[in-house]
C-alpha cells in the first residue's frame, strides 16, 4: 500500500524535462537584482486528444474535444494534454489550473476559419468582441509546449493594404471574396466565398479581431519550443501575470500583417524571455504596461530579462510602449540580434499613455539593415490632442495638465554593434517637457547611411566612447 502511494504521489509531481530546465544561468552577472524565475509544475498525469473524440484531418471541428480533454484533467489534478500529429481545426481553448497543452511535432493546430465560434456568449448576448482561440485566466501553473504549430489562421481576419502587396499576393486575396475600400487601397476579409460575416460592415467586424494566445493574471506560465503564427492580431501576450518564462518559440506571420505584434508583455513581474525567433508585422518583443488610471492600477512591467533572441522583420525588435503608465522597472535586455527590422531599439508613448522608466539595462545588441533607426525615443507617438500648434501646424507647445505624459529615464544602452541603418539614434521629445533624459549610450558602433543622430526638443542624452560611420 505505501508503495503504491509512493508510486502515486511521484507520478503527480512529476515534471516534464523541458519545464525542469534550470535557468539560473541566465541570472548571473545582471546590473539589477531581480528573482530567478521557476517553471510550472505540472502533474504527470497524461492524457491524448485523440482519446475525447479529437480528429486532426483538417476538417473536424475539435473544439469539444479539447473541453472535455482539459476537464478531465482538471478533475485529476491537472496534467499533460497531448495533440498529436495532424491537423486540428478549433474554436475557443480555455486552459485550467497545472495543465500543460503539448503539441507534439507534425502536430498543427489551428484556428477555425468561421469567425463565429469565437464569438462568446453570456445568458444569451454576444460579446461585441472575438475572443483568443487559447487563453488562460486567473489560473497558476499553465503551460504550451512542444515541436508543433499553433496557427491563427490570420488571412481571414486582417485587413490588408494593397501598397504592402504584390499583385499576386493581391490577386489571392480578391480570390478569396471580401471588399475593396478606399479606391482598392484597402482589401477586407467581409463577404468572403465560403465564410459568413460576423458584424453588418466591414470595419466594424475588423474592430472585432482577437489576438491568438492571451494569459490573463496567471501565476507561473511556461511557453517553449512551439510555433505561433498568423494571428489575426496580436501573437502571445501574457498580461498581469507573474512568473513567465518565454523560450526557444518561433513567432511569425507575414512583414505586413496588421497589427501583428509578436510577443508582448503587459504589466508583468518576473519574466524571462529566451532563445526565440520572431519574424512579425509589428513590434517584435514589446513592453506594454497600460494606458492611464487603468495602467497605474495595474502596475509596471518589473524584473524582465530578455536575452539570446533573435527578431527579423518587425516594427521594433525590442520596444517599450506606446502605453506604459504603470512604469517599467528593472528590465534587462542583453545579447540579441534583430535583423531587418524598421527600428532596433524602439521607446515610444504619448500623453495620455506614458509612464516613467527606471533601472533599463540594454547591451550586446548585434543589428544589420535597420529600415529607420537603431536607437528611437518618440514622445509624441499618440498625444494629438494634448498639442498646441503654430499657424504651420507645427507643435510648439503641449496643454497644461497634461495627464501621463511620459518619462523615458535611467535607460543605459551600451555595446551596440550596428550594421547598415538610416538614422542612429533619433529623439522626438515634447516642447518645454523633460520626457527624455539619463539616456546613456556607450561603447557603440552605427554604420548609417543619411545621419548619426536627429535630437528634435529638448533630451538629456549622454553619448559617449561610441563610432558613427558612413560612406
Amino acid at each position: 500500500m505505501k508503495k503504491t502511494y509512493l508510486m502515486i504521489m511521484a507520478m503527480v509531481f512529476a515534471v516534464s524535462a523541458a519545464m525542469a530546465k534550470d535557468y539560473g544561468g541566465y541570472y548571473k552577472n545582471l546590473p539589477v537584482d531581480m528573482p530567478q524565475v521557476k517553471a510550472p509544475v505540472i502533474p504527470g498525469n497524461t492524457v491524448n486528444l485523440k482519446d475525447f473524440g479529437g480528429v486532426g484531418d483538417g476538417l473536424t471541428l475539435n473544439t469539444e474535444a479539447f473541453k472535455k480533454a482539459i476537464s478531465a484533467l482538471e478533475k485529476r489534478g491537472g496534467g499533460r494534454l497531448v495533440v498529436p500529429e495532424g491537423i486540428w481545426l478549433c474554436g475557443l481553448i480555455s486552459l485550467k489550473d497545472n495543465i500543460d497543452l503539448h503539441l507534439e511535432k507534425n502536430a498543427i493546430l489551428m484556428a477555425a476559419p468561421d469567425k463565429a465560434l469565437f464569438i462568446k456568449e453570456k445568458n444569451g448576448k454576444k460579446d461585441s468582441k472575438c475572443s483568443p482561440m487559447i487563453s488562460a485566466s486567473k489560473r497558476k501553473n499553465v503551460s504550451i509546449t512542444g515541436e508543433g504549430v499553433i496557427d491563427g489562421n490570420g488571412a481571414y481576419w486582417r485587413p490588408v493594404k494593397r501598397s504592402k502587396v504584390s499583385n499576386m499576393e493581391w490577386s489571392e486575396f480578391l480570390y478569396m471574396g471580401g471588399v475593396e475600400a478606399e479606391g482598392g487601397k484597402l482589401w477586407f476579409p467581409f463577404n468572403l466565398k465560403h465564410y459568413a460575416n460576423i458584424a453588418e460592415t466591414p470595419e466594424e467586424q475588423e474592430k472585432m479581431r482577437a489576438h491568438l494566445i492571451r494569459i490573463t493574471d496567471c501565476e507561473n506560465v511556461l511557453v517553449s519550443g512551439v510555433t505561433i503564427q498568423n494571428s489575426p492580431k496580436f501573437h502571445l501576450i501574457p498580461t498581469r501575470c507573474n512568473n513567465v518564462i518565454v523560450d526557444g518559440v518561433t513567432i511569425r506571420c507575414p512583414w505586413n500583417a496588421q497589427n501583428g505584434d509578436g510577443l508582448d508583455i503587459s504589466c508583468c513581474k518576473n519574466v524571462l524571455i529566451v532563445n526565440n525567433h520572431i519574424d512579425v508585422g509589428d513590434d517584435g518583443i514589446c513592453m506594454k504596461g497600460g494606458a492611464g488610471e487603468e495602467g497605474l492600477r495595474y502596475g509596471p512591467c518589473e524584473n524582465i530579462l530578455i536575452e539570446d533572441n533573435a527578431v527579423y522583420r518587425a516594427h521594433g525588435g525590442f520596444v517599450i510602449g506606446s502605453e506604459f503608465s504603470g512604469g517599467m522597472k528593472n528590465i534587462v535586455v542583453r545579447g540579441n540580434r534583430f535583423n531587418g527590422t524598421d527600428t532596433g531599439l524602439r521607446f515610444k508613448s504619448g500623453i495620455g499613455r506614458g509612464g516613467k522608466t527606471e533601472n533599463i539595462y540594454i547591451s550586446d545588441i548585434f543589428m544589420t539593415d535597420i529600415k529607420d533607426e537603431a536607437v528611437v525615443f518618440d514622445c509624441t507617438y499618440i498625444d494629438r490632442k494634448y498639442s498646441v500648434k503654430d499657424d504651420d501646424g507645427k507643435q510648439t507647445a503641449v496643454i497644461e495638465n497634461a495627464p501621463f505624459v511620459p518619462e523615458f529615464c535611467d535607460i543605459h544602452i551600451s555595446g551596440v554593434t550596428c550594421r547598415n541603418v538610416k538614422t542612429a539614434v533619433s529623439v522626438t521629445g515634447l516642447p518645454g517637457r523633460n520626457c527624455v533624459h539619463d539616456i546613456t549610450i556607450d561603447n557603440s558602433t552605427f554604420f548609417y547611411t543619411k545621419s548619426a543622430k536627429e535630437i528634435v526638443d529638448n533630451a538629456d542624452i549622454n553619448i559617449k566612447n561610441t563610432n558613427f560611420v558612413s560612406f
